[in-house]
C-alpha cells in the first residue's frame, strides 16, 4: 500500500496511521562492522521509542514547552523532534553550524525550556548553563550513558518512558495536536539579528508531505541518504518527515568524501542536495570517463537511447550500467534544493538514466512550493506548482518577470514576535511574498530569475539579475564562486564581478601560475561571456581574489556584507 492517498492531519496522524502499515520495513540502516550487513531500527520501534520518549518528556513538566534540538545528522535528532511535536510541546530546530554566541541568542529569542544537544556542543551547553541567561531548566545530551552533573540523558529519558507506558502513562499517547497552532519554530538563515523566528503549523508540515508524495514517485521500497542538514526544511520535511511517512528508510552520510562509498553501501535509491554537491559528482564522473577513454562511447550511447525513448523505450540503465554501478546501481532519484541546479547537470544525469529533479521552496512554506518531476520538467524550469498550492507573478515586466506569489496551506503563520515582518510577507488575503523573482510559461512552468532584493536597476530601467550571470562565470573551470554587483559610477551602475579562484585548478588545466596571469585569463573569460549576452548586461570590472565569499550557513552569498567588503577595499 503507498501513503499517495493517505490523508494526514498532523504529525501525530501520520505516524500512527503509517504504523501498522509500514511496522516492519526498516526506518533507519546504520553500518556495522561486517561489511554489507545493516543494523536496523524498524518502523514499530521508531514509532514506540518516539512515544517513549514523548512520555518521558511530558513526566518532565515540558508539556507545551518549546524544546530545542542541535547536533549532526543521526537518529537521535529524529527521535527528539518527533517525541517534542507529537504530543509534548513546540520543536525549535537549531542550525549546527552557527557558533556560541549565536546559539545562546535563539535559544534566547525562541524562550526554549529545554535541549537536546550532542556531544560536539558540550562546551556551549556548559557555558550556556554558567551564565544562566536563557530559560533552559533541562540540557538533554544525546550521548551520556546517564545523566550526570544536572544534565539528563536522553537514553535514560527513553528507558523511564519505556516504564511510564508499561505502567499505563497516557499524557503523551493522548495529547490532542491543535493542527493550526505553532508546532515547530524555524530560524531562517541571516546573522541572528537579521533571522526570523519561521511559526510553522502541523498543517504546514502535512499538507507538504502529502503533496510530495503525489510529485515524487517513492515508496517504501526506497533509502535515502541523508545529507543536508536535518534543521534545514527541505531535509527535515522531505528527506525525514516525508521518508517516515511512506514507510522508506534513512541512511546517514558520513560526509561529502564518503558519499560514494555511502551509496553502495547502502545500496542507496534516492538523495536530496544542494546542486554544488551534484555538479561535482557530475564532473567528476565526466572525468572518470574521459579517463578511461569511454566519452565518445557514452556520447554515442546518450543519442541511441534518447532516441528510443521517444518511442517511450527506456535502456539507460542497462546501457550505462557501469556508470550506475559506481554509485551503486540502485540510485534513481537525485533532488535538488537550495539553490538554482546547473541545467548541464541536470541534462547530464537525466540522460544517464538517473532522475535528477529539483525543488523549490522555502522555510515559510514549509517548504515545497514547486517541482519538477520525470514527468513534468523543462530544462531551466523548477517544474510545476505543488497541487495544493496557487502561485501567481505579481506585477510582471514586459518579460513577464515579477515577484512569485504563493498561497497555500503549507504557508506559515507568520514570524514570532514580529508583527512587522509578518504583515510584509503575507497579505491580507493570503498570498505570501517569496522575495523571489519568477516567470510563469503557458504550460504552467516556473522559472526563478534572481532574488528581488538582489536585482541591479540601471539608470535606463533594465533589471540585471546577478544570479544569471554568476552562473555562466562559475563554469570556467578553476572558479569556486563568483559574484556580481553594481559598482556606483557617475550616477549609474557599473557591472562587476568578484571571482574566487582555485588556484592549484589554475595552475594544472590552464597553466596559470602568478595572480597576473590569473587576471589576465579570467578577464578573457569574461570577454567571452559578455558577447553571449546583450551589452546592458556586459561585465565591465573584474576583481580576482583566492578569498571565499562571506556566506551564511546554508551557503548563500551575504551580498549586503560583501559590498561592504568590497567598498572598503576601493
Amino acid at each position: 500500500m503507498s501513503n499517495k492517498n493517505m490523508v494526514f492531519t498532523d504529525l501525530k496522524d501520520m505516524l500512527n496511521k503509517t504504523e501498522e502499515v509500514f511496522g516492519e520495513r526498516p526506518a533507519y540502516k546504520f553500518k556495522t562492522e561486517t561489511p554489507g550487513k545493516h543494523r536496523i531500527i524498524t518502523h514499530k520501534e521508531f514509532r514506540d521509542q518516539i512515544k517513549a520518549l514523548g512520555t518521558a518528556l511530558v513526566d518532565l513538566g515540558l508539556k507545551d514547552e518549546r524544546i530545542a534540538v542541535i547536533s549532526e545528522n543521526r537518529y537521535e535528532w529524529g527521535l527528539a523532534y518527533l517525541g517534542i511535536a507529537t504530543g509534548t510541546g513546540v520543536v525549535v530546530p537549531l542550525d549546527r553550524a552557527l557558533p556560541g554566541n549565536e546559539i545562546e541568542s535563539l535559544i534566547i529569542r525562541s524562550e526554549a525550556k529545554a535541549i537536546f544537544y550532542s556531544s560536539k556542543y558540550d562546551e556551549v551547553m556548559n557555558d550556556i548553563k554558567q551564565k544562566g541567561n536563557t530559560k533552559i531548566e533541562y540540557f538533554i545530551s544525546m550521548d551520556l550513558e546517564e545523566g550526570k552533573d544536572g544534565i539528563y540523558s536522553q537514553k535514560e529519558l527513553l528507558e523511564k518512558g519505556k516504564k511510564l507506558l508499561e505502567s499505563g502513562d497516557r499524557r503523551f499517547l493522548d495529547a490532542k495536536i491543535d493542527n493550526e497552532k505553532m508546532g515547530i519554530m524555524l530560524f531562517t538563515s541571516g546573522t541572528t539579528s537579521a533571522s526570523k523566528a519561521v511559526m510553522l503549523s502541523h498543517k504546514n508540515i502535512v499538507t507538504n508531505i502529502m503533496d510530495i508524495g503525489k510529485v515524487f514517485d517513492m515508496s517504501e521500497n526506497d533509502t535515502l541518504l541523508s545529507f543536508l542538514p536535518l534543521h534545514h526544511v527541505f531535509e527535515c520535511t522531505v528527506g525525514f518527515l516525508f521518508i517516515i511517512s511512506i514507510g522508506a528508510s534513512i541512511a546517514f552520510c558520513d560526509g561529502v568524501k564518503y558519499m560514494v562509498d555511502n551509496l553502495k553501501e547502502y545500496g542507496i535509491t534516492a538523495m536530496i542536495s544542494v546542486p554544488a554537491v551534484y555538479d561535482i559528482m557530475y564532473r567528476k564522473l565526466l572525468k572518470g570517463i574521459e579517463k578511461k577513454g569511454k566519452l565518445e562511447t557514452v556520447k554515442k550511447g546518450i543519442k541511441v537511447s534518447q532516441a528510443l525513448l521517444k518511442v517511450k523505450i527506456d535502456i539507460r540503465r542497462k546501457l550505462f550500467a557501469e556508470i550506475h554501478s559506481n554509485f551503486g546501481g540502485k540510485l534513481r532519484l537525485l533532488v535538488a534544493g537550495g539553490a538554482a541546479l546547473d541545467p548541464e547537470t541536470e541534462k547530464g544525469f537525466n540522460e544517464l538514466g538517473l532522475d535528477m529533479v529539483q525543488g523549490y521552496g522555502l522555510t515559510e512554506t514549509a517548504p515545497v512550493v514547486a517541482a519538477s518531476s520525470p514527468k513534468y520538467r523543462r530544462q531551466g524550469s523548477i517544474g510545476k506548482k505543488f497541487p495544493s498550492v496557487e502561485v501567481k507573478v505579481d506585477n510582471p515586466n514586459e518579460e513577464g518577470i515579477g515577484e512569485l506569489l504563493v498561497k497555500a496551506p503549507n504557508v506559515m503563520l507568520g514570524y514570532y514576535n514580529n508583527e512587522e515582518a509578518t504583515k510584509e510577507a503575507i497579505e491580507q488575503d493570503g498570498w505570501f511574498h517569496t522575495g523571489d523573482l519568477a516567470k510563469i510559461d503557458k504550460d504552467g512552468y516556473i522559472f526563478i530569475t534572481g532574488r528581488k532584493k538582489n536585482v541591479i536597476v540601471l539608470q535606463n530601467g533594465k533589471n540585471i539579475y546577478p544570479e544569471e550571470i554568476e552562473t555562466l562565470i562559475n563554469k570556467v573551470e578553476g572558479v569556486k564562486e563568483s559574484m556580481i554587483y553594481g559598482m556606483p559610477d557617475d550616477g549609474d551602475l557599473k557591472i562587476s564581478a568578484k571571482i574566487v579562484y582555485d588556484r592549484d585548478i589554475m595552475k594544472e588545466i590552464h597553466g596559470k601560475q602568478s595572480e597576473a596571469e590569473v587576471e589576465e585569463f579570467l578577464n578573457e573569460e569574461v570577454k567571452k561571456i559578455n558577447k553571449t549576452m546583450p551589452p546592458y548586461k556586459y561585465i565591465r570590472s573584474v576583481m580576482i581574489t583566492e578569498e571565499e565569499l562571506i556566506k551564511t550557513t546554508t551557503l548563500k552569498i551575504k551580498r549586503h556584507e560583501e559590498m561592504k567588503k568590497i567598498l572598503n577595499e576601493k
